[in-house]
């Protein structure tokens, strides 16, 4: 038998069904919920950004406004695209999903080739479109979350299959997460593969297929982690910055500096001292730490409400979406920003090894920035659908 979401009918009409997703719903409608929650974040993203930026823009542009300005018209597209997408039915990604993924892998392929794709620090992940860069390993995600939804409710019937149900998404994971580990990326990897269990227990595979995965996981880390130095030296670092603090203990050091020179309330928006070529990368993937600097625990606190409320709206979202389908796609959209929140916050805490993601809606960047935004947009579609339905 398949989980009790997974029997539910397409369109439910019994009037128990539509009192509890009334009662999921809540007073606010929950895409406004949401819009007041990205709206927030972005606003708190673009003042640090602007905090932590300006003196590195000044040095290398002469304009201490140059990354903020260019945030700004990043955040002009990203309110369009959440726009358009909140418009487009999400049920209509049904028919388009496998041209879509397999766009999305072969971008993934034409990006390792030199000349199409641009190297950066020794990754090659991005294409240049001089005036600006698409990194493809960031609407993958989003992707292979539509993608897998629509799989997996399509599969209800033998979903608990074996040859079925588990070994196709683990391949076509597989498939990835090879591309992506060449370029390398080994933080989407992580998070393709975290999102991929979470959903596949929720359409209803048997946990026993899961544990099948520990030691192909071990191995996994072991190839990619252990044998890879510069991978195994961020393990270390973790675990005792000190026995290298100007080498790869240097950025989480330089991390707990910030944050605990903030103290409780701060040193002030705009006084912060890390950020004068202390700590590296201060406002992409280390944004967090200017703010525990300049806004104190009560930043990092903020942030980190704003992302619980975040989970909670989606969540929300999807336990009162009108079909299974909405309710699948609504739980990996969230998991994928929280998630993603989660593993920057503990990063730069020094609670998890570091990994070079950016903190959604706040940290500087337009491929990350977008696709957030796309996901964003489909659950307020799935959001007004259920509400809609309800009424």
């Amino acid at each position: 038998m398949v989980r009790p979401l997974a029997d539910a009918p397409a369109f439910p009409s019994e009037s128990a069904e539509k009192e509890r997703q009334k009662a999921f719903a809540g007073i606010m409608p929950l895409e406004l919920e949401l819009w007041i929650e990205v709206l927030l974040l972005i606003a708190l993203g673009l003042i640090m950004i602007y905090s932590a930026s300006s003196i590195m823009a000044l040095k290398k542009f002469g304009d201490a406004a140059h990354y903020f300005k260019r945030q700004l018209v990043c955040i002009g597209l990203g309110l369009v695209v959440i726009l358009a997408a909140s418009r487009i039915p999400y049920r209509h990604y049904r028919e388009h999903i496998p041209w879509m993924f397999l766009v999305t892998l072969l971008a993934l392929f034409l990006v390792l080739i030199p000349g199409l794709g641009s190297e950066f620090n020794n990754a090659r992940r991005w294409f240049n479109f001089r005036l600006f860069l698409v990194q493809p390993a960031e609407f993958a995600k989003v992707i292979w979350i539509i993608f897998l939804s629509v799989s997996l409710v399509r599969k209800q019937e033998n979903i608990r299959k074996l040859g079925i149900g588990f070994i196709p998404p683990m391949v076509l994971l597989g498939i990835q997460a090879v591309l992506l580990l060449r370029e390398p990326d080994f933080g989407t990897t992580f998070i393709l593969g975290c999102l991929t269990i979470f959903m596949l227990i929720l359409g209803g595979v048997p946990y026993a297929y899961m544990l099948s995965l520990v030691p192909v996981a071990l191995l996994f880390c072991y190839r990619f982690v252990y044998l890879v130095p510069y991978r195994w030296e961020r393990i270390t670092a973790f675990l005792n910055p000190w026995t290298d603090p100007l080498d790869s203990g240097y950025q989480l050091i330089q991390a707990w500096i910030a944050v605990g020179s903030g103290g409780l309330l701060g040193k002030g928006l705009g006084f912060g001292q890390q950020k004068m070529f202390y700590l590296p990368e201060t406002f992409t993937d280390l944004i967090l730490a200017v703010i525990g600097e300049e806004l104190g625990f009560v930043g990092i606190f903020g942030v980190c409400a704003l992302f619980l409320l975040l989970f909670q709206t989606g969540i929300r979202i999807s336990r009162s979406a009108p079909d299974y389908l909405g309710a699948l796609m609504a739980f990996g959209l969230t998991m994928l920003l929280c998630l993603q929140a989660m593993i920057n916050i503990n990063v730069v805490l020094g609670l998890f090894p570091t990994k070079g993601l950016p903190l959604p809606f706040i940290s500087y960047g337009g491929s990350a920035f977008l696709a957030n935004c796309v996901a964003i947009g489909i659950l307020m579609n799935i959001a007004r659908s259920g509400r809609l339905r309800v009424e």
